[in-house]
């Protein structure tokens, strides 16, 4: 069993992450596109290595096929989110609990071939819809049940974040 993560991880926008060495605060917004299907195509090049097939590493983290369902997942996640910022007013995103999620949807039971396949499309979606963004929505808003407030800036680097860091979960290869 995963111990859930609870951590506020909005620490991010900012400090350098001292585990993967990510930098949000050196991202421009704009890049996050390219950042994201590099970071898809990672994940899809693991997957059809064989790393799916690797148990986990530490019994208290996920495997290479689990940490890559979630991306797939948080992908579609913040694809939602990211929609409700640019047509609601200050909305509050519906809470994601991505523990309830990796177990109610066997992450580890899924097949890694579809999971690469649907990870690269869901990035591909949300990349594209963050390239559709432009001036002032930047600047739009919208809070996490939490009540963390972010603007589409800060979204943005906030969540590229995370593939990132679960990239480095698996091959401990650091951020540039």
């Amino acid at each position: 069993m995963i111990t859930p993560d609870t951590k506020d991880w909005t620490w991010v926008l900012r400090a350098r992450c001292p585990e993967c060495g990510f930098d949000s605060r050196a991202i421009e917004p704009g890049i996050v596109p390219a950042l994201l299907r590099d970071n898809a195509a990672a994940w899809r090049s693991l997957l059809a290595e064989g790393e799916a097939t690797r148990p986990r590493r530490r019994p208290d983290a996920w495997s290479t096929l689990e940490y890559a369902c979630h991306v797939r997942d948080a992908c579609r996640v913040y694809d939602e989110r990211l929609t409700l910022m640019l047509t609601e007013d200050g909305p509050s995103y519906p809470n994601w609990d991505q523990d309830r999620t990796a177990e109610g949807d066997r992450y580890s039971e899924q097949d890694p071939a579809r999971v690469a396949t649907e990870l690269v499309q869901a990035a591909e979606r949300l990349a594209t819809h963050f390239e559709r963004v432009s001036g002032e929505q930047w600047q739009r808003t919208g809070s996490r049940s939490d009540g963390a407030r972010f603007t589409v800036d800060s979204f943005a680097r906030y969540f590229i974040h995370d593939p990132v860091h679960h990239l480095y979960d698996v091959t401990e290869n650091r951020a540039a």
